[in-house]
């Protein structure tokens, strides 16, 4: 289970990249929002996946509320699943 966090959360990661860094600048400045339905509904998968398999890791790692809660809040900050991945799931 350990990997499939490890994928999911680098997907997570990178979608939300390509929804902040590409698929907005082409909706706001080019006027081309189909990339970012397509992204953001991909996006919207992988959040929704990533929140369920980290409650669901939780018991697993031993992770108290409060590991669970940065893990959690990683997933809305750019960059902060690869932190994640880094602090808390690769010491195993």
């Amino acid at each position: 289970m350990l990997k499939s966090f490890r994928i999911l959360s680098f997907l997570e990661g990178v979608s939300y990249l390509l929804i902040l860094f590409v698929t907005m600048p082409l909706k706001y400045i080019w006027d081309n929002g189909y990339p970012n339905k397509v992204i953001g509904m991909a996006h919207g998968f992988l959040f929704l996946a990533y929140i369920v398999m980290a409650i669901l890791m939780k018991p697993e790692r031993k992770w108290d509320n409060k590991t669970l809660t940065i893990v959690l809040l990683c997933s809305i900050i750019p960059f902060g699943t690869f932190w994640m991945d880094k602090k808390y799931l690769r010491d195993s």
